[in-house]
């Protein structure tokens, strides 16, 4: 029976969308050998199934007490068609429904949830056809997988049980077991099969089968007409059980006898898992699991055979998990029934499912078709013919075989040591603990098969302009992979995984790849000059034959097939873990445990079903969770917002709206990761009018409101279209050459390819026509490909450092030291000497004295030779290198210059430009290939002509204080400004892992954009990820996990520095937060105070978030706040004002007449322990000094000599450092101002930027790091003495 249409809401995330009773036709059951006769019918088992019952949520109407049903026969114009058959609708009999059951409402009223059809329902719940049998048969259950036309996937679990068929309507007449009927019992001994199907948006296949298997234990002890009742009770109960949020909290409902968990799923971009994922590993070898995954990949047409309709969906779902976070993009129909077989001819690729007993049928009937049997584990074609399907790449395939090889599948194995449980639900909750470990180990073997995979598309990829450069990526494929990768990029599938990786998603594939890289992997992402092997990368290739073959370019394999494959381990026969030193660190399941879980037991549900029942459960659950809630720390967050998340619901279902949705406010403290915005702004647009008066007198609801109905209604979907990358064929102007650039992957520095565009452009109008771009980009790529088959002896390689890469070979020449090729690296010439391969080291670039260009007299030829003097050596290094000298003599100027800007500057990155410049220079002569050709390559030699140009030493004092620079800009298209910077130190919290305890540094760009490096190695530990979209203007740490981060956007975000995730926010500012200062507690948790531009200042509980005090400083224009003395300062622009921690103004300090002009306002201060306010002011470039015993009195004033204006300060033991803008060599330049606090003297004065010192942070008072604006981008680390 279907009920009544509901007067208020269902459930938002309630499990059960449908349950049905489905069986054999009424009128068939007044006696089946009549009812035979009389249609004729000669065989009982060919009996059509129909849908006899069908219960829809909600069960029970504010207003009534007492439940309502309808006849779902007449249902009709209420079903929606899926995959099935065109037929006849049934007939529409209005009235009739179940014996004893009431009349309900006009069926119109009943809603039958999108994506399921009642008409396909029957055929898929009876898939072999509704069989009548002779004697009792076992229960089964199998699986359903229903889609709507918008491709909404809903699921469906259906338990078939058989029952005595007897007459009047009475199955047992009141005896409980089909014994007493005695073997001919029944109408001639026959037993009706009926199924029980439920249908809900969640695949919670083993708790929903778990929960039909506890309903027919009632089922098969009732009467007819009890049947109905008892199904719409355990349908009433599911449809009161919401589904948990992402996370480690799991649900547990006691469905009696059993105790159901509903697990949830990890995170909300994971996919829900409640089913065995090793059961293909049951069913199938590893490699006949890679040949399915290859079929997936590749998207063909793919049928699973079984002679268990359950296993079809379930092995079906487990390859759809392998896949994650890729998604199969086409159809899915795990299970077809015998009418629907001619499905399988449609031509677009497919997942289906059939019964064994088709096998032969669709192996004959049906082209291309790949035939998985489950049952055997075989996988053969239809029609024998070959379908097109290559291997998984070489090395990723081993890896998989030896981890699947390595997991225990059988759990009788865990349990031979131990006694037996007698207690059910403590062995269902074992055995459910170990496949959850099991589960995640699968996951994560799938996961880094597929990291394996695709790691490298990352290379070929332009974010800026949204561009895959395929044809690059396949070269970089071996040769016996590349068929696989051909077919894959044209999948949809892959197309959707270019989307995500394009759109920065860090998902499970994003961060798996960034927990597996190596070293080397995390250095490259600093590097600006283009990638080619290292030494240590060759050296490797040489030892490991396979390997070399896998990663060798496509033209040097002309043998692949020849390579032995190495032998992997037999198959593990003994079920024992496979312990082989053979399978190493590759071979092993990456040892990610699974995360811990927490369970919430749901209430018992109390019956009759009537409103007040219904409102005591859910005052049951809420006093549960609130229970829960005021158990838990501050520091369990991530729980507390699992419970907020569920109390909210079900204050929701209450009608207690006020209260659900403060518990969903509570969630921007607790996880913003779970908050449910849509479901927010529709409960928001419901409140009635005094309901929305009350709420916008409550602070949190009020910024809430705002937050939820200002967001933008329909914003413009942003174009997120992959385009692959092709070479021009119209003649370009400057802007669409560097877009063509940037594309093309060559590189990204706008700067740099303005250069390339005056090179190439030489002598001829400022344009480039497609030939010119094809042959430079032809060059390139030779080039490119050239060095990645450089290999060097491995006596040469033993010279070299292990991180050095060879960029550029000359041809063989004769030099002074012997025949061989000039060899370039990032530090050093050497010559790779004829015959009998040498090395012979011609100069590093730092101990370069001199290049020239000259021409050696041999006989009556004049050869052109490269002179190199070097420090070290009085011999000059002379190579006859003839049509190539001028171009190695610019670039061996280039790198020499730019080795000595590095050093001056103490920024590796001059040296990574430089290469970049050289080899662009090559490729510039490559293409351009006439007498005019070195002159358009020096275009590029930017470093030497600055060097000629501007021979600008670096003041002493600054090289002596400077350590390194470092740019968070690389791999952009240009510089970014540096906004703030926060040290935080390391080891500061025993739960932090070793390899994340280092000390960070904390840098903010600009929309929100955080980038965090190590700082004990200056390396990138966290690519950007955004906290936001509005420029970031203040951080500070607090209670040693947490980094605080003020917006423009008014939100405070907080980052975990374990997870380095941001999935806490406080909204209560309205305006701009400008300033954050933490006053750590002895023993009680630290407090945080945050100033806003309206004035606003907050105290803040660091552990619990919850605001302590509140006050406002009049004028507003708050800019920064200090905490001083047990005051807090607050600079409002042109004054500083001292208050208590209660607000009370306690002193005010105001620009004084004499030194103050129009518009002048407070740019930055500091507090000294001796007692003294440094300040400074906007447009001047002195520093003001006042004694804050007497803050009446002037102050002094200091003026920093070649001075324009400063913008930061901050004090570092008992100096005040300045940053600012000043005036070095007639240009504005970004200088630092070391003065000493007691003397109140100038004591350094750093040239530090090119451009203006933005901001400035201490790094343990040893060194302090200061950022620069947008033309440079840099930021640079001094020593403090």
């Amino acid at each position: 029976m279907a009920e009544a249409a509901p007067h208020h809401p269902a459930l938002p995330s309630g499990l059960l969308e449908l349950c049905a009773l489905l069986g054999a036709p009424r009128d068939s059951l007044r006696g089946p050998e009549q009812v035979a006769q009389r249609k004729g019918v000669k065989d009982l088992s060919s009996l059509d199934p129909e849908v006899l019952s069908v219960f829809v949520p909600p069960f029970v109407m504010k207003e009534d007490s007492q439940p309502a049903a309808v006849n779902c026969m007449t249902l009709a114009k209420n079903r929606k068609r899926s995959f099935r058959k065109k037929r006849e609708r049934p007939r529409v009999e209005l009235g009739k429904g179940v014996p004893g059951g009431p009349r309900g409402p006009d069926p119109e009223d009943v809603n039958i949830p999108n994506g399921v059809d009642l008409l396909a329902l029957p055929q898929l719940c009876f898939p072999g056809g509704l069989c009548v049998a002779s004697e009792p048969r076992e229960d089964c259950v199998h699986f359903l997988v229903l889609t709507d036309v918008c491709g909404n996937r809903t699921y469906g679990v259906v338990a078939q049980y058989y029952r005595p068929l007897h007459d009047e309507y009475c199955f047992y007449n009141g005896k409980t077991h089909w014994e007493a009927l005695g073997p001919g019992g029944g109408a001639a001994g026959c037993f009706m099969p009926f199924a029980v199907c439920v249908v809900s948006r969640f695949p919670y296949y083993n708790a929903l089968k778990d929960c039909l298997s506890c309903l027919l234990t009632h089922l098969k002890f009732c009467k007819d007409f009890e049947v109905d009742n008892h199904i719409k009770d355990f349908a009433a109960k599911l449809s009161l059980i919401p589904s948990p949020p992402p996370g480690p909290l799991h649900l547990i409902f006691n469905m009696k006898p059993l105790q159901i968990v509903f697990p949830s799923r990890a995170d909300p971009e994971s996919p829900l898992i409640d089913l065995d994922l090793h059961l293909p590993l049951l069913c199938f070898r590893p490699e006949k699991v890679l040949q399915i995954l290859t079929c997936l990949l590749t998207e063909q047409r793919i049928v699973f055979f079984s002679s268990s309709w359950a296993l079809l969906t379930l092995v079906a779902e487990c390859f759809m998990a392998y896949l994650h976070p890729l998604q199969w993009q086409h159809t899915f129909v795990p299970i077809l029934s015998g009418q629907m077989l001619d499905f399988l001819m449609a031509p677009t690729s497919f997942l289906m499912g059939c019964h064994l007993d088709h096998f032969e049928e669709v192996s004959k009937e049906a082209d291309g078709l790949i035939l998985i049997n489950i049952d055997n584990g075989n996988i053969t074609y239809s029609n024998d013919e070959e379908v097109d399907v290559p291997d998984i790449p070489l090395l990723a395939a081993q890896t998989f075989i030896q981890r699947v090889q390595s997991l225990q599948l059988h759990h009788e194995l865990e349990l031979a040591h131990l006694c037996t449980s007698t207690d059910v639900n403590e062995g269902r909750a074992s055995r459910r603990a170990w496949q959850q470990r099991l589960n995640c180990q699968i996951q994560q073997m799938t996961l880094q098969l597929l990291v394996s995979i695709f790691r490298e598309v990352k290379n070929h990829l332009n974010y800026e302009h949204r561009v895959f450069n395929s044809e690059e990526f396949l070269k970089t494929r071996a040769l016996g992979d590349q068929q696989f990768y051909k077919q894959v990029l044209d999948t949809y599938m892959f197309h959707a995984f270019l989307k995500a990786r394009l759109s920065r998603r860090m998902d499970a594939f994003a961060q798996m790849d960034l927990h597996t890289q190596s070293e080397e992997d995390r250095i490259n992402g600093m590097l600006l000059s283009p990638r080619r092997p290292t030494i240590e990368k060759m050296a490797s290739r040489k030892s490991s034959t396979p390997h070399a073959a896998h990663r060798r370019m496509v033209v040097s394999m002309p043998n692949l097939q020849d390579i032995a494959v190495p032998e992997l381990p037999p198959r593990n026969a003994s079920l024992r873990k496979i312990q082989t030193t053979e399978c190493g660190s590759s071979g092993a399941v990456l040892d990610m445990p699974p995360k811990s879980t927490h369970t919430f037991k749901i209430p018992e549900i109390h019956f009759p079903l009537v409103a007040q029942c219904v409102q005591a459960f859910y005052a049951d659950c809420v006093a549960q969770l609130s229970k829960a809630i005021g158990s838990l720390t501050p520091e369990n967050s991530v729980l507390l917002a699992r419970y907020f998340y569920l109390r909210g619901l079900v204050r929701l279902m209450q009608g207690q709206l006020l209260g659900a949705l403060l518990d969903f406010q509570s969630l921007y403290k607790t996880d913003v990761c779970v908050f449910p915005a849509d479901l927010v702004q529709m409960t928001v647009e419901s409140l009635s009018a005094p309901e929305r008066t009350q709420a916008e007198r409550t602070p949190e609801l009020l910024r809430l409101i705002s937050e939820v109905m200002d967001r933008p209604a329909d914003a413009p979907k942003a174009d997120d279209r992959v385009k692959n990358f092709e070479l021009p064929k119209k003649h370009m102007q400057l802007d669409d050459f560097v877009k063509r650039v940037q594309e093309s992957g060559i590189v990204k520095d706008t700067s740099v390819i303005h250069r390339l565009f005056e090179a190439l452009t030489v002598g001829h109008q400022k344009q480039i026509d497609p030939e010119t771009f094809k042959d430079f980009y032809n060059c390139w790529k030779e080039a490119e490909a050239e060095a990645q088959e450089v290999s060097l002896p491995l006596s040469v390689m033993e010279q070299l450092d292990k991180s050095e890469c060879v960029y550029k070979l000359s041809r063989s020449v004769k030099t002074n030291r012997g025949v061989g090729k000039i060899a370039m690296t990032q530090k050093r010439l050497f010559l790779l000497t004829e015959g009998r391969p040498g090395y012979a080291e011609i100069s590093t670039f730092r101990n370069i004295e001199d290049v020239r260009s000259t021409m050696a007299t041999f006989l009556l030829l004049r050869i052109p030779t490269l002179k190199i003097k070097t420090a070290s050596k009085k011999e000059v290094f002379e190579a006859n290198l003839k049509t190539e000298c001028d171009l190695w003599h610019l670039m061996v100027k280039e790198m020499w210059a730019g080795r000595k800007l590095a050093d001056d500057h103490k920024d590796p990155q001059y040296v990574q430009q430089a290469l970049t410049h050289i080899l662009l220079m090559d490729a510039v002569v490559g293409t351009l290939q006439s007498p005019g050709a070195i002159y358009a390559a020096s275009k590029l030699s930017y470093f030497d002509r600055m060097k000629n140009e501007m021979p600008m030493a670096v003041p002493k004092t600054t090289s002596e204080t400077l350590k390194h620079k470092i740019n968070p800009s690389a791999g952009e298209t240009a510089p970014r400004a540096i906004d703030v910077l926060l040290y935080t130190p390391g080891h500061l919290d025993p739960a932090e892992k070793v390899e994340d305890a280092h000390p960070k540094l904390w840098c903010a760009l600009n929309e929100g954009k955080v980038i965090v490096f190590d700082a004990s190695s200056w390396t990138i530990h966290q690519h950007c990820f955004r906290v936001g979209a509005s420029k970031l203007n203040c951080m500070v740490m607090a209670e040693q996990s947490q980094v605080w981060v003020g917006s423009e956007d008014s939100v405070i975000y907080i980052i975990n520095v374990h997870s380095m995730s941001c999935n806490k926010q406080l909204t209560d500012h309205r305006a701009s937060v400008t300033g954050l200062a933490v006053q750590d507690g002895l023993q009680a948790p630290s407090t945080v105070y945050s100033c806003s531009a309206d004035g606003t200042v907050l105290a803040w509980n660091a552990s619990s978030l919850q605001v302590t005090g509140r006050f406002e400083v009049r004028g507003g224009g708050l800019s920064a706040i200090r905490l001083h003395g047990g005051r807090l300062w607050c600079c409002t622009g042109d004054s500083i004002l001292v208050v208590n921690m209660n607000g009370y103004p306690c002193q005010e300090l105001k620009i004084n007449g004499r030194f103050k002009e129009t518009g002048t306002s407070f740019r930055g201060f500091q507090l000294m322990p001796e007692e003294q306010l440094w300040a400074a002011c906007a447009g001047y470039p002195d520093v003001y000094v006042w004694s804050l015993q007497d803050l009446a009195q002037p102050p002094q004033r200091i003026h920093l000599e070649d001075c324009s204006e400063i913008n930061c300060m901050i004090k570092v033991k008992k100096q005040i450092w300045v940053g600012a803008t000043g005036l070095s060599q007639g240009q504005l330049k970004g200088k630092i101002y070391v003065m000493d606090a007691e003397r109140r003297t100038v004591e350094k004065e750093l040239l530090a930027h090119a451009d203006t010192v933005k901001t400035l942070c201490s790094a343990e008072d040893r060194y302090v790091l200061s950022g620069a604006g947008r033309e440079e981008g840099k930021i640079a680390i001094w020593k403090v003495e």
